[in-house]
């Protein structure tokens, strides 16, 4: 009677179930949130496989069944772990370190960030066959972390919004695939940067100032952007621990005759102003018209500089433009390497999949990515566009924060959310 009692028990379940499943997929279907599918998979351990004890502030109720081993035990566990773990961080969150200053000093080196893959739409990976819990190299050793045995297209499912401007963004380093070519776009590098321009922008830097669609951009409470500056004294010098104090870690003393070049934003470049022995402070702009060769397009035809930009205008999806040999060198990677056609310049005239071209019709929404550390920060100033797919997710808040210059943690910023 009791076993007929428990197979009815499980059948019911079973049924249940398998409507819940139904039922979910239909509701995640309607709202375009595949992301949303895998919830039957916890569902299906709280009935049946028991891997994890959900309800672990009370003891598991004694079953009479045949009892597992220790080994089987911590075997499921774990791979219902891992299997979790991977899905969280593929279509819900993952996280990110900040490893450099190019957001300084809006985001620290040592901050420990959550991502949220669901802001834009979590994409589908595009080599499903990979370790699990890695990015593209297994830890220790020089070997891919993935198989080019399956290959998927670029799918990015439904998000909760678009990338808007000034949000902080992680994406895949587009231009990595010249040094790892084996890499397909999702196992790229990651790296964070401040959206300053999304498709159909107009932009432009005019003396290190940012213009977007002609007005100064617009900047959040929490958003300090940070130039060089030539801080010139009277030969005393500048105490190391006051400029820590003022949390002005990048930059020191480069002449004997007191003068330093510091990183100061807007809050601690007035406090510098006013030291009693600081004569001037003077933000170092390049001039206009002198090009740098590292700068995009890295062409003759554009004198452009970190500080003297543009104007150009941000590629969206469906939209067109006239090419040309000028204009080519700004467009001819999206062309060739991310929308992935071949592409041939006979003299004057531009082919295109054998095809002579006049224009060029775009089949992804681009972006502009700039660093808050203006003149730290290796961005979409040195190689332009950020192709849609390349998106990783969006910046939520900071969970911890180290600061290794001072050997501490930095409890101001845990929890912060990051604007």
């Amino acid at each position: 009677m009791n076993k007929l009692k428990e197979l009815l028990g499980k059948s019911f379940k079973l049924v249940m179930f398998i409507i819940f499943t139904i039922a979910w997929a239909l509701f995640v279907y309607i709202i375009e949130g595949e992301w949303l599918y895998f919830v039957p998979l916890f569902v299906a351990d709280v009935l049946f496989w028991e891997t994890i004890n959900w309800k672990f502030w009370k003891k598991r109720e004694k079953k009479e069944k045949k009892k597992k081993s220790e080994v089987r035990n911590w075997f499921d566990a774990i791979l219902f772990a891992v299997i979790a773990a991977t899905l969280l961080r593929t279509f819900l969150i993952e996280a990110y370190t900040i490893p450099t200053s190019s957001m300084e000093k809006s985001l620290l080196v040592g901050d420990f960030l959550f991502v949220s893959k669901v802001s834009y739409g979590p994409r589908v990976p595009n080599t499903p066959v990979a370790f699990p819990l890695v990015h593209h190299t297994l830890p220790g050793t020089n070997t891919k972390a993935f198989s080019d045995i399956v290959q998927w297209p670029y799918y990015r499912m439904k998000g909760l919004g678009e990338i808007e401007r000034n949000d902080c963004v992680v994406f895949n380093y587009p231009t990595d695939d010249i040094q790892h070519p084996e890499r397909p776009v999702d196992k790229k590098e990651n790296y964070i940067k401040r959206c300053v321009g999304i498709p159909g922008d107009v932009l432009e830097i005019k003396a290190s100032e940012l213009y977007v669609n002609g007005e100064p951009q617009a900047r959040t409470e929490d958003m300090r952007t940070q130039f060089s500056y030539h801080v010139k004294t009277d030969k005393t010098g500048l105490n190391p621990k006051i400029l820590l104090k003022h949390d002005i870690t990048e930059g020191g003393l480069v002449s004997a005759n007191g003068d330093y070049i510091l990183h100061l934003n807007e809050n601690n470049q007035p406090i510098v102003e006013k030291f009693a022995n600081v004569k001037s402070v003077k933000r170092m702009v390049e001039p206009s018209g002198k090009r740098d060769a590292q700068v995009f397009p890295h062409s003759e035809d554009y004198a452009w500089n970190i500080d003297n930009f543009g104007p150009l205008t941000v590629p969206s999806k469906g939209s067109s433009v006239a090419l040309n040999s000028t204009n080519l060198p700004m467009y001819e990677r999206i062309i060739e390497v991310y929308e992935q056609n071949s592409l041939e310049v006979k003299g004057d005239e531009i082919y295109i999949n054998g095809e002579l071209a006049t224009s060029y019709t775009f089949q992804m929404d681009y972006y502009w990515m700039m660093g808050d550390n203006r003149h730290n920060s290796l961005d979409s100033r040195f190689w332009g566009f950020v192709p849609e797919d390349h998106v990783v997710g969006k910046a939520l808040f900071i969970w911890m924060s180290w600061d290794k210059n001072n050997g501490k943690v930095r409890w101001d910023r845990l929890f912060n959310g990051i604007n």
